[in-house]
């Protein structure tokens, strides 16, 4: 039974007992409101679906994204690019809000704000997936059963990001000319030889690299498969070359300082539009041509095939020699 009362402030507070527990209650500026929100609280109860909104009624989503930082940040494969994505969330004005109201129109807003300000799609798509994640977490494992997630109905901008820019040999010593350094010189050379990502670089020990195998072992990757990567002779060659530190490293640089380092280096080198990533790009397009489709996946880590195809152009008359 629903009891609706006017309080001295002016506002209507709608209270409803469920049995033996005790009533649940939320204060409204109208009267109208208070009743219906009666109304529902009393249907879910009598249809044995009501749930307990009062902890997503209280906690905010900048709550909910700090313990997000703190249980979940860290088991990701890359933490720091986790961090900045939930950053930028924390700065909306909507994580101010309690949990309950944030609705998908809210979600929109922000995903439009971001697009205005030049932010790429994938981007927006990542810090999105962020938002997701959140909700997901707090509706399955942080007591806000009732909690709806906003984000699924909400369109995502469409992400494109199939680049064919080639790197020339001529380019890539250019490039490792123009860095001043050694070390980032063996990286961006590793890079082409490898298709490494950034990251895996980044975290490359001298335990895991086996010189006379030529082959480097990778235990953590970027979709939570390990693989072991061949090495070329140029790739064993550019390795002999690096002083081995005491941390066991092989580089002992950060993905963001490898980033930033080499847009310096491209822009003294004069060459535009090329991004670090191109280098994966090159390399696999190179392996392409000397590996099958199957083998060229177990060296690049890709677990769909159709993102291995890309690669692959073969034209019709070498196709016919391999027929007879």
């Amino acid at each position: 039974m629903a009891t609706i009362t006017q309080r001295e402030s002016g506002r209507w507070q709608a209270k409803v007992r469920r049995g033996d527990a005790p009533p649940i209650s939320r204060t409204f500026r109208t009267q109208a409101d208070a009743e219906a929100w009666a109304r529902k609280q009393e249907s879910e109860i009598e249809r044995g679906v009501w749930r307990d909104a009062s902890a997503a009624e209280s906690t905010t989503l900048v709550e909910c994204l700090d313990r997000y930082i703190s249980e979940w940040v860290p088991r990701k494969s890359d933490p720091a690019r986790e961090r900045s994505h939930v950053n930028a969330v924390r700065l909306l004005p909507l994580a101010r809000h309690s949990m309950a109201r944030i609705r998908s129109s809210d979600i929109a807003a922000a995903r439009d704000a971001w697009a205005s300000d030049g932010h790429a799609p994938a981007t927006i798509v990542r810090r999105l997936a962020v938002l997701s994640r959140v909700f997901n977490l707090a509706r399955r494992e942080w007591g806000m059963e009732s909690l709806a997630n906003p984000v699924e109905s909400v369109s995502k901008p469409r992400v494109a990001n199939a680049r064919n820019r080639r790197v020339t040999q001529d380019e890539i010593e250019a490039l490792c000319a123009a860095t001043g350094s050694v070390e980032l010189g063996v990286f961006i050379r590793l890079a082409v030889e490898t298709a490494m990502r950034r990251g895996e670089l980044c975290n490359l020990r001298w335990e895991h690299v086996d010189l006379r195998a030529c082959t480097a072992h990778l235990p953590h990757t970027k979709n939570g498969a390990a693989r072991t990567v061949p090495l070329s002779t140029r790739a064993i060659s550019a390795l002999r070359g690096l002083p081995r530190r005491i941390d066991g490293r092989v580089f002992g640089l950060k993905p963001d300082s490898v980033s930033q380092a080499f847009d310096r280096a491209c822009q003294r080198a004069g060459l535009s539009g090329l991004h670090f990533h191109d280098l994966r790009h090159e390399a696999t397009s190179r392996l392409a041509d000397l590996l099958q489709a199957h083998e060229l996946a177990k060296v690049t880590g890709h677990k769909d095939m159709r993102m291995v195809l890309r690669y692959y152009h073969p034209h019709a008359s070498d196709l016919a020699k391999k027929l007879g």
